[in-house]
């Protein structure tokens, strides 16, 4: 018998508790499964299990053998997938998470596209604005923007995440732009509130000589949803900081435009998070290779940037700075 096929038997004595539920579950006889442990125990000259007519036990060096095995077993299987999905197309059940605001904007689209290419793959995507245990809750990638403290996870950049202080025209025409930070105490700012993680309870700005200001600005609108602060920007509400992936059609069209440019907000990443596997799944790696290729360093979201640079709206309300919020880009002023 081979040898690999008597440490599977084993496994599965010492795994089911008993000679007789792991030849159920491999679907062969007792004799044989009994047959399986004898040949590996005459071979390592060593006894495995202790046994009674009710119960198997392991043994001190079946205990340590079990654990090692485990693992050449986990290994053999890993490395038969891993040849067997080179020569397959992806395939299976995909479960996802991402932030609402991303997963219905970007996400969603991107999803149809991509299973239009994979016919084989299905996808279960759940939105939720809290962190997920990937692991425990049984997901294969999430789609995040904050970091994940989780050391177990790989993390893949998609694209850059970058935050921007906006309005709506209407708003800056009733009171005025504001040039500098203390100018916001003149104006209403609509802020984050309840279990949207802590970094977004304050606006993260930098000044132009590299210093980094943490602000908490007044307003009489807080709400755990971006989709209500950027719905209240919209209407010319107020100011809201928020990334661009969310506004960035609204910045394009002219309904929203960006103010306080000379203050950068330190941009964030939008990051592709699942478990560390030595193998990858060929349906993982498809879907993050589609992610990426499909979002990239200069994602979509960000085409404002040179569309509305040369608006005559956008310069007459904000006189913005050559640089503009889109770090990395010249931005030309008519």
């Amino acid at each position: 018998m081979d040898r690999f096929d008597n440490m599977r038997v084993f496994a599965k004595v010492v795994e089911s508790g008993s000679f007789t539920g792991a030849a159920a579950r491999l679907g062969i006889s007792t004799s044989m499964v009994s047959q399986h442990v004898k040949e590996l125990e005459e071979r390592l000259a060593a006894r495995l299990l202790n046994r009674t007519t009710r119960k198997v036990s392991l043994t001190e060096t079946g205990r340590a053998y079990f654990e090692r095995c485990k693992r050449l077993l986990a290994d053999l299987e890993e490395t038969e997938q891993a040849v067997s999905d080179m020569h397959a197309a992806p395939r299976g059940a995909l479960r996802l998470n991402a932030v609402p605001s991303f997963g219905i904007l970007h996400l969603a689209p991107a999803i149809a596209d991509f299973t239009a290419r994979f016919p084989g793959i299905s996808v279960e995507l759940m939105l939720s604005e809290r962190p997920v245990d990937l692991i425990a809750e049984g997901f294969d990638v999430a789609v995040r923007v904050e970091e994940m403290p989780d050391s177990s996870l790989i993390a893949r950049q998609l694209a850059p995440c970058r935050m921007v202080v906006c309005g709506a025209p209407s708003y800056f025409e009733r009171h005025g732009v504001p040039r500098t930070l203390s100018d916001l105490s003149a104006h209403n700012c609509l802020m984050p509130a309840g279990d949207v993680l802590p970094y977004y309870h304050a606006w993260h700005l930098t000044a132009a000589d590299g210093t980094a200001l943490n602000i908490s600005p007044i307003g009489n609108l807080r709400s755990n949803s971006g989709a209500v602060l950027k719905v209240a920007a919209l209407a010319g509400h107020g100011l809201a900081c928020l990334p661009t992936y969310f506004v960035g059609e609204a910045l394009e069209s002219g309904r929203l435009v960006t103010v306080l440019d000379d203050y950068m907000a330190p941009p964030l990443t939008l990051r592709a998070l699942y478990p560390h596997n030595r193998h990858l799944s060929a349906k993982v790696r498809a879907f993050v290779d589609f992610l990426v290729a499909r979002f990239g360093q200069e994602p979509p979201w960000d085409n404002w940037c040179q569309a509305r640079a040369s608006g005559p709206a956008v310069e007459a309300l904000t006189r913005r700075s050559p640089a503009g919020p889109c770090s990395g880009k010249r931005i030309r002023t008519s």
